[in-house]
């Protein structure tokens, strides 16, 4: 369930950091309304035209400046307080065999329109070849354990007992 709220929140942050068309449509009442009588629980009653779904977001294309595809976005990453750091986009290989991540800020993105009026992309001013060149993006694996082997100790089998008598 964190996953999702913070998924919501990114896609939030992104709709709120980046350069969008500005919707004409009429408001038909709030979109966020608190409820708690304290103001501490705050309900969101339906998605704005300026705002986007993770699971939509995901798999967006990504082109260079000649609007050729350079890649596509695998995964957003962003912090506790929901701001998104960055874009991860696959580049690369063929089906994702062979692919790339890495991780670029937002900033360095422009909405464009897709191929029809429900599509968008996600225009930035690299190559692919400079992705491709790009340092790979590497998610945090938390540390594991140490184990302790002592090199000079070899395993033993257990003493067998003596059949004579």
């Amino acid at each position: 369930m964190l996953r999702t709220i913070m998924a919501a929140t990114a896609v939030s942050a992104f709709a709120l950091t980046s350069a969008l068309a500005q919707s004409t449509t009429p408001s038909a009442g709030p979109a966020v309304q608190s409820t708690d009588p304290a103001g501490h629980t705050t309900f969101v009653a339906r998605q704005n035209p300026d705002q986007w779904l993770a699971s939509r977001f995901r798999g967006t294309d990504v082109v260079g400046a000649n609007d050729q595809k350079i890649g596509d976005v695998t995964d957003i990453l962003f912090d506790q307080s929901g701001r998104i750091v960055a874009y991860v986009i696959g580049v690369g290989g063929f089906l994702g065999i062979g692919s790339k991540d890495v991780a670029i800020d937002p900033a360095s993105f422009q909405v464009v329109p897709g191929r029809d009026a429900s599509d968008y992309r996600l225009r930035l001013s690299m190559t692919k070849d400079e992705l491709k060149a790009a340092v790979a993006f590497a998610p945090y694996s938390p540390p594991q354990p140490a184990v302790s082997q002592n090199p000079t100790t070899s395993p033993t089998a257990p003493a067998r007992p003596s059949t004579k008598q």
